[in-house]
């Protein structure tokens, strides 16, 4: 009798130890909604699946990425023929097989000078942006600023990878429970776990492309001006003294204008407060007259006597 007890003992102790070890495995809202599904009847599934635990654990594991560097460049060069080297970097960008994104061209006349401009946008291989660069160069007279920046973005990468694998890996195991399910109350809030998981997914799916995007391809813009050129009338004797006149017109209208805006600016004021002050004033020296003129009348006949 003894060793019956003692044997259901230890049988029990093993059957304790084995429920701690495996809740320790779970993490508390896989564990929360699997409890539901085993007093539902779902104790005999198959026991293979993904823990949380293991997905959690591939945050740490040890990951070879090579290093992600974005890098781009501004520059702003002068060449005597922006059109022919905006053909020339055109040609570059596509062999080193990149290509154009955007491309402008503008004449400016200002103060009797001329210049033409062209605006680009070229995006090459990283590999070949060194290389790309200084053939770039090559077709500018002169190179007036350039600014080369890089951004080393490996660490956010490997970030998004273990992210990734975390999100994937939750959800194969929320898939796992939905096929187990037996009420459409469990299917429903499954469901709506899986679906905030696949948002997160493709939201760090997405992040993950615009990183590869900018750290393969390199982006390169450039400005290309021709040198100032002088227009033929801007020098002489003639031409200064029109200038000037037309300087001095240009003031004296600039005067004439703002003294009929003062006027203008005036006017209301002149006949809203103006005009009363006018009449009371007028009408003050009439009362005062018509009472000095007894006393005056009176002086005048003692003067006579």
């Amino acid at each position: 009798m003894k060793k019956a007890k003692f044997i259901a003992l230890l049988f029990f102790a093993f059957l304790s130890a084995c429920a701690s070890g495996a809740n320790r495995e779970l993490s508390s809202n896989a564990n929360a909604m699997m409890n539901t599904s085993v007093e539902r009847g779902m104790s005999n599934a198959p026991t293979a699946q993904v823990s949380l635990n293991q997905a959690e654990q591939t945050q740490t594991a040890p990951t070879v990425v090579e290093r992600k560097i974005i890098r781009n460049a501004d520059l702003e060069l002068e060449a005597n023929a922006p059109e022919e080297a905006q053909a020339k970097i055109t040609q570059i960008a596509e062999s080193k097989g990149g290509f154009v994104v955007e491309s402008t061209q503008s004449n400016s006349d200002v103060k009797a000078t001329k210049r033409d401009t062209v605006a680009m946008i070229v995006r090459v291989p990283s590999a070949k942006f060194d290389e790309a660069l200084n053939e770039i160069r090559q077709n500018a007279s002169r190179v007036i600023v350039e600014t080369v920046k890089g951004q080393d973005v490996t660490e956010e990468f490997i970030d998004i990878e273990a992210r990734l694998k975390t999100q994937k890996a939750l959800e194969e195991q929320f898939l796992e429970i939905m096929k187990r399910s037996n009420s459409v109350e469990d299917a429903l809030n499954v469901q709506t776990e899986i679906a905030s998981v696949r948002g997160e997914i493709e939201k760090v799916e997405g992040r993950k492309r615009f990183l590869e995007n900018q750290a393969s391809l390199s982006t390169i813009k450039i400005k290309l001006q021709s040198p100032t050129v002088f227009s033929a009338n801007s020098s002489g004797f003639l031409y200064q003294l029109t200038q000037a006149f037309n300087t001095g017109f240009n003031a004296a209208l600039s005067f004439v204008l703002f003294f009929v805006t003062v006027l203008v600016a005036l006017f209301p004021i002149l006949i809203l407060i103006g005009l009363p002050i006018y009449f009371l004033r007028r009408y003050l020296l009439r009362k005062n007259q018509k009472q000095k003129l007894p006393s005056q009348i009176a002086r005048e006949e003692i003067k006579v006597e």
